[in-house]
């Protein structure tokens, strides 16, 4: 496994995957990574000839310094977990080397679609997401990118920016990885107190209920019961909302598919979840 450092190595690497016509599959990550990243990395692997894996906690998605210095930084133990895996390459730059002064960049208008849910409650979040997105892709050039369904909004804004940009990458979503009891995978995870682990995992009983009473009641019912599990469990939520899934406006009346997404604070730890819901109508 070859880790890099610099857009000069990745470059030169990718020059010779093209040269002798390899298949690349790409995953970019922000590290620490969980078995929620393993499984987008095996399947990149089994489908492609080559992977790279980048690992870069992003400064320009967050819009809260201390929630930038608190994301937890632990490359050797991401390494570690890498390294089994066959045709993987790492690319883990700095600041200095992921936004060089003199590289170009033309940001994408986001539209509607950037200003609900995370994009309201976090502003310049995904224009954030999308500047190092547009820089990994530029630079990379993978055939195919993986990118895990818990973050539905910004797989929904990754593929927008896939066709503004004219990349042509296939982008695939994989379903969320979850622990045991329900709890989504996530890096956040990590800085969770035991008791807030156990408070956290409202949050999938709480998409639980909204998946099992799909067209069974009132939207806005069905809503309240599903936020009333989460405060009950000591969390603050941000939003909860169903929304349709193409255009993550809420839905008002019960469609054939709408995804329930939610943010909520546990202690400190802000957790985003969803699930995608099919009623029989």
């Amino acid at each position: 496994m070859q880790t890099f450092v610099t857009r000069e190595e990745i470059f030169i690497w990718r020059e010779q995957q093209q040269a002798e016509q390899k298949q690349i599959g790409f995953v970019p990550t922000m590290g620490a990574l969980h078995q929620g990243h393993l499984s987008l990395v095996e399947q990149a692997c089994q489908e492609n000839d080559v992977v790279v894996v980048s690992i870069f906690v992003n400064p320009k998605q967050f819009n809260q310094s201390a929630d930038l210095q608190a994301y937890p930084r632990m490359l050797s133990a991401d390494l570690a977990l890498l390294e089994h895996l066959p045709n993987l390459v790492i690319f883990a730059p700095n600041e200095s080397e992921m936004y060089p002064a003199d590289l170009p960049f033309e940001p994408m208008p986001l539209g509607k679609i950037g200003q609900l849910l995370e994009g309201a409650h976090r502003p310049g979040h995904f224009e954030g997401v999308v500047h190092v997105v547009h820089h990994l892709f530029a630079l990379v050039q993978p055939h195919t990118a993986y990118f895990g369904q818990k973050d539905f909004q910004q797989l929904a804004i990754i593929r927008l920016l896939n066709q503004y940009y004219g990349f042509g990458i296939d982008i695939i979503g994989c379903e969320t990885i979850r622990e045991s009891d329900g709890l989504a995978m996530s890096s956040r995870n990590l800085r969770l107190t035991h008791e807030q682990r156990q408070s956290a995992v409202s949050i999938s009983k709480a998409l639980a209920l909204v998946k099992n009473n799909i067209g069974q009641d009132p939207i806005e019912n069905v809503k309240q019961a599903a936020r009333n599990i989460i405060e009950q469990a000591g969390l603050e939520i941000d939003y909860l909302e169903i929304v349709d899934p193409i255009t993550l406006e809420n839905c008002t009346e019960w469609q054939q598919i709408q995804v329930c997404c939610v943010a909520a604070f546990c202690g400190e730890v802000r957790l985003i979840d969803n699930v995608l819901c099919e009623s029989v109508l």
